[in-house]
């Protein structure tokens, strides 16, 4: 056996390609339930500008974290 040290698994993966470590997207059903509001008025708000969103073909996604901003927004106004 070899003594050499492993790189930290943050490094890569074992076939060599950099390791992504990204927020999960939401979807506009789950986005919409975790603000209990309609899938159609979190997509109005969307096209408002007022959470981010990324549009992926014709649907729309979301990071829980934009979702936690768009809040804490509200709550700080």
């Amino acid at each position: 056996m070899s003594d050499e040290k492993k790189p930290p698994a943050s490094a890569g993966t074992p076939d060599g390609r950099p390791r992504i470590d990204r927020e999960p997207l939401l979807d506009s059903h789950q986005a919409a339930a975790i603000l209990k509001v309609h899938p159609r008025t979190l997509q109005r708000l969307v096209h408002r500008g007022e959470i981010a969103a990324v549009h992926v073909g014709k649907l729309w996604r979301f990071k829980a974290s934009a979702l936690t901003e768009w809040i804490d927004k509200g709550l700080a106004s």
